[in-house]
């Protein structure tokens, strides 16, 4: 009975373990290739872990073999021998072949991933602590271009709420394609190293500040492929999502219509006055979605890494001072510049939400458009 109990208990754990595994989608191989190129590299890498699984097996095989039956205890005495040309011949031309028979389809793959040439669509990623900002160049989306921004509440990140479906894996902005198309992705980082990753679709490229460098893919089915900076990048680093979103050509092309409606509707007239109260909840949500990462949504900052915002000379300053800041960025530190980021409207807002934002007071300082065309000319 005691051992009847122990199997039922053993099962049950395994059969829980699972349970859980299953439910966490837990995954012991690649991801499911949405590219034709994707499916042949995994298909490479499980023909690579055949071989060396074969390999392993022999070689041990054969070792663990000889040191068994030919034991001291059983009565063997070890032989004398050298410089058996057989063998030598064999454990050199052996591994030779093995390794071309390696490298042929391996090469292939890597020339197949490598091929950028004859693009659908060419959009161009940009690297920024700690974001992606897009701009399709080349293709029927030409003109249109934004910033993705990670959406993962702050809650979630430091544990004060349950993870979501997509924890650090969501953007407010998709990068989105048509099916069956070719798209070409120029990358590049406009401070630091970063790199764009997407396993799903087998590209991934560094992003180096000062060089150019592409990669490309052809999505052979719709649905939305998630990734994230490859590179060390700073302190949120894994706070740098890809997310983008392979539709049927119709939908892209209604995609392409309604974000050219948006940009028009977005050409404001940086001559319009606007009222505090307006700045102030605009600018909300632009330092929701672009400061406080690095300075809070209490605007305390993190000490040692990123000053606070709150009760700061700067923040009680000069409203000249602030928009040089925020559209030239501050050299040395890791505030970056923002002038070509931001529209002047989105900038005029956030500086006045942080001049009167908490503790602050600087009730004068309310910034309009006018003020931040000037500083940037």
């Amino acid at each position: 009975m005691k051992r009847t109990s122990r199997a039922l208990s053993c099962a049950g754990l395994v059969g829980a373990l699972y349970a859980g595994a299953a439910a966490a989608e837990f995954q012991w191989n690649f991801q499911t290739p949405g590219t034709k190129v994707a499916q042949d590299v995994s298909d490479l890498h499980l023909l690579m872990m055949a071989i060396i699984l074969v390999i392993f097996v022999a070689v041990f095989g054969v070792m663990f073999y000889s040191i068994y039956a030919h034991r001291k205890s059983a009565g063997h005495k070890a032989s004398q021998f050298h410089e058996n040309t057989t063998v030598e011949v064999l454990w050199t031309v052996v591994p030779t072949l093995i390794l071309i028979v390696m490298a042929w389809p391996a090469t292939t793959h890597l020339l197949a991933v490598r091929d950028t040439s004859q693009p659908d669509i060419t959009i161009k990623a940009t690297g920024i602590q700690w974001k992606w900002g897009y701009d399709y160049i080349k293709g029927e989306g030409e003109g249109i271009n934004f910033v993705a921004n990670l959406t993962t509440p702050q809650d979630q990140i430091y544990g004060k709420a349950p993870r979501g479906e997509h924890y650090l894996l969501e953007t407010d902005n998709h990068v989105v394609v048509p099916v069956g198309k070719k798209i070409r992705v120029l990358v590049t980082a406009a401070d630091v190293i970063h790199a764009w990753y997407v396993p799903a679709l087998a590209v991934k490229q560094d992003a180096i500040p000062g060089f150019i460098r592409d990669t490309a893919f052809r999505a052979n089915k719709e649905g939305i492929f998630r990734g994230q900076c490859a590179e060390l990048c700073g302190k949120d680093h894994g706070f740098m999502p890809v997310v983008v979103e392979v539709v049927s050509q119709e939908k892209y092309t209604a995609w392409v219509g309604e974000q050219k409606k948006k940009i028009a509707a977005a050409a404001e007239d940086p001559n319009k006055k606007w009222e505090l109260a307006e700045l102030r909840a605009r600018g909300e949500k632009v330092y929701a979605a672009n400061c406080v990462a690095c300075h809070q949504a209490n605007g305390k900052g993190v000490p040692g890494a990123f000053p606070a915002l709150d009760g700061s000379k700067v923040a009680n300053g000069p409203l000249a001072d602030k928009l040089a800041i925020v559209v030239s960025g501050k050299a040395g530190t890791a505030m970056q510049a923002f002038g070509k980021q931001l529209s002047a409207t989105d900038i005029a807002a956030v500086v006045t939400y942080i001049s009167n934002a908490w503790s602050n007071k600087a009730t004068a300082n309310i910034a309009q458009p006018a003020d931040v065309l000037a500083v940037r000319k």
